[in-house]
């Protein structure tokens, strides 16, 4: 960075104006330590518009430290000046870091001779008291006691007054983008600070609105996370809605076909006497044990004996939904076969259920002949499944 300087350099007795640069000075631990101190704290130092009106009630009865510059430079010269904030150096900082704005700093020598002309005609001046109070948050202190003198210790002014613009840097560091030294009239002043702001504020002021930038960067990645897992999750709902009305649409469209199935069964086929009802042996059942090779121990085994028969050791539950939207549920032992649903079914007797097959509807499969050797386990039906009735 270019290092520009106004005039020859002077003695320290002589008025002198060092011009605009820039060199990182490290605070003192008694300084930078009143950070901590300084965290959502800052309304407690913004003066109300009761108090701007009537400068004498922003002294407070306690603190005495922090308004000594304030009450030694009102007693001398008046409450025509900048606003200075009565706080300490870090929570000045913090102030100006927070409002993204450059401090300007004012270390006061009393006993100075250019003191006096310089309050009088240049910080009391309307342009210089307008103009920082627009661009800057203002701190001042007395170079001789408490943080003023730790601030001249660490700065080492060559002549009072001593006036620096200030920026915040990383860790324990400030930027001292400008300093003036000696007496300066209220003109030269503005225009030395203008040219500080147009040249380096905005360079500085990017380190706080990149921090912010980051910020916010992170939480609009967060948002965008979150919106994705909902539109995820909805992604997921809607599928999972569809399979069911697809579930739900072939169900109605199976029970229809099966309707229109049992009314033509129905119109050509006369009705069965329960007698023979009782009687009756499944044809299809007959086939079926013959190809299995078992052999047959009677015609037929009604639906009441089936039950007391097989209820031992039974823990695989089927439901059975039938074409006419009738539903049976029965316990089968889990090494069962197949052929032992069909029985089942055979022994109820149902009119029209004479050639059929089963199925499950999700996964859809069909267990016919070829599946009749299967127990109920290796079919997947174990421990409960759903299986439909559908006439062939």
């Amino acid at each position: 960075m270019s290092l520009t300087i106004r005039g020859s350099a002077k003695a320290r007795d002589q008025p002198s104006c060092n011009g605009f640069f820039c060199r990182m000075v490290c605070l003192p631990k008694c300084i930078f330590g009143g950070f901590s101190r300084v965290m959502g704290r800052r309304n407690q130092y913004q003066p109300s518009e009761l108090q701007l009106q009537h400068p004498q009630l922003l002294h407070p009865p306690v603190v005495p430290e922090d308004w000594a510059f304030l009450v030694s430079f009102e007693q001398q010269y008046g409450t025509t000046h900048p606003f200075f904030y009565a706080c300490s150096f870090m929570q000045a900082l913090k102030i100006a870091e927070d409002e993204h704005k450059l401090m300007f700093m004012y270390l006061h020598s009393p006993e100075h001779p250019f003191t006096p002309s310089f309050c009088s005609r240049t910080l009391s001046s309307e342009l210089v008291v307008q103009f920082l109070g627009a661009n800057f948050v203002c701190w001042g202190a007395i170079a001789d006691r408490g943080e003023g003198l730790q601030m001249a210790a660490t700065l080492q002014p060559a002549s009072f007054p001593f006036c620096a613009v200030i920026a915040p840097a990383a860790g324990n560091n400030i930027a001292v983008l400008q300093q003036m030294e000696g007496p300066i009239d209220p003109a030269e002043l503005v225009e030395i600070l203008q040219r500080t702001m147009e040249e380096q504020g905005s360079a500085f002021g990017t380190t706080v609105r990149g921090r912010e930038e980051e910020h916010m960067r992170a939480r609009i990645k967060e948002e965008e996370k979150i919106k994705a897992r909902a539109k995820e999750q909805e992604k997921l709902r809607a599928d999972r809605q569809l399979r069911e009305e697809q579930d739900a649409a072939y169900f109605v469209a199976l029970q229809r076909d099966q309707e229109k199935e049992n009314l033509r069964n129905a119109r050509a086929q006369k009705p069965i006497e329960a007698s023979n009802q009782t009687n009756y042996q499944n044809p299809r059942q007959m086939h079926r044990e013959k190809q299995l090779g078992k052999p047959r121990q009677s015609s037929f085994v009604g639906e009441a004996q089936y039950k007391e028969t097989t209820t031992h050791g039974k823990d695989t539950q089927i439901l059975i939904r039938f074409p006419g939207g009738e539903r049976r549920e029965h316990n089968f032992s889990c090494t069962d076969k197949i052929l032992s649903i069909y029985r089942y079914i055979d022994s109820l007797g149902l009119p029209g259920i004479a050639n059929y097959r089963l199925i499950s509807s999700f996964p859809r499969r069909v267990y016919s002949f070829d599946q009749m050797g299967m127990t109920l386990k290796d079919a997947g039906l174990h421990p409960r499944a759903s299986l439909f009735v559908e006439l062939l």
